[in-house]
């Protein structure tokens, strides 16, 4: 049975988008930075519909120590600005390429040192993969939760001593790293707020993901917004409500979460390299996020 990201990530791609070409994370990095584009094995196509250029920003590779391990990221900030508010930006199964680095950059626009570290640097390149279901196996299944824990910890440490203001520290990401946002919003007290973006709610337990949002979702430390797709194959809105039961007999923060769900929209809504990509709710999400982060002690 494939993963539930890894099926909603199927289901928002077209048939025969995959090719047996790969790059290496220094050139997918290289590519954020607009030396060119990875020519990644999965569907990274050859264009996002939203371009957000680096004019007036710092944005580039960057890496942090943890246990030993360096974690390459790509940081994006305005130039020459120090007291920033922080926010992390969370791949989705496919790594951190161009449209990552790009939402990095659109949060660096708005004011924000944004930080979207490689969370599968240990374990493997995504690029170098063309077909799907073997990237589950060999990568993605393999990262544990605790391991992304703490490289989220050091990514909001490297970004206290570069220029962060660890008072304002908010997080988001997508499929994926829309379960990691629920997690991390649970695990870390320097989260004031999170903005999840179809991320898995449920899930079976297991000695690499022990828990899932379900678990955590009463014992928040900041209010999450989540960003749904009615028409998500993938996520059932059932484990929606469920979810929203949850949050409503937990903490402060837990009843102050709310759930957009787009009626129309499929998963994937916001990855604009992608046929999935809905201009409408992507243009309305990424407002309430940017209200959501501000209403919340972030920015």
């Amino acid at each position: 049975m494939l993963h539930d990201d890894l099926k909603s990530d199927l289901d928002s791609l077209l048939p025969g988008r995959s090719t047996e070409q790969g790059a290496s994370r220094r050139t997918a990095l290289k590519a954020a930075l607009g030396v060119g584009y990875a020519a990644a094995a999965l569907p990274i196509a050859a264009q996002t519909a939203v371009k957000t250029s680096a004019e007036g920003l710092t944005a580039g590779e960057i890496s942090f120590e943890v246990n030993g391990f360096k974690v390459p990221a790509y940081r994006a900030a305005p130039a020459g600005r120090t007291g920033l508010p922080v926010v992390l930006v969370i791949q989705e199964i496919f790594g951190v390429h161009e449209y990552i680095a790009d939402t990095a950059r659109r949060f660096a626009k708005a004011g924000y040192l944004a930080i979207a570290p490689e969370m599968f640097a240990r374990q493997g390149d995504p690029a170098q993969y063309g077909e799907i279901a073997k990237l589950q196996a060999e990568i993605v299944s393999k990262v544990p939760d605790a391991q992304v824990m703490a490289d989220l910890d050091a990514a909001v440490q490297w970004a206290g001593a570069n220029g962060g203001d660890l008072s304002k520290v908010g997080i988001t990401g997508f499929c994926w790293g829309g379960r990691i946002t629920w997690l991390y919003s649970a695990h870390s007290p320097n989260v004031k707020a999170g903005v999840a973006w179809y991320g898995r709610l449920v899930g079976t337990a297991s000695d690499i993901t022990p828990r899932h949002p379900v678990d955590v979702g009463a014992k928040l430390n900041g209010p999450v917004l989540g960003l749904y797709g009615a028409a998500d194959t993938g996520i059932a809105l059932d484990t929606v409500e469920k979810m929203k039961g949850v949050l409503a007999g937990g903490n402060a923060a837990a009843k102050a979460s709310q759930f957009v769900v787009y009626p129309d929209a499929p998963h994937a809504f916001h990855a604009d390299y992608r046929p999935s990509y809905r201009q409408a709710p992507a243009e309305d999400g990424w407002r309430r996020a940017l209200a959501w982060f501000k209403a919340n002690g972030v920015g």
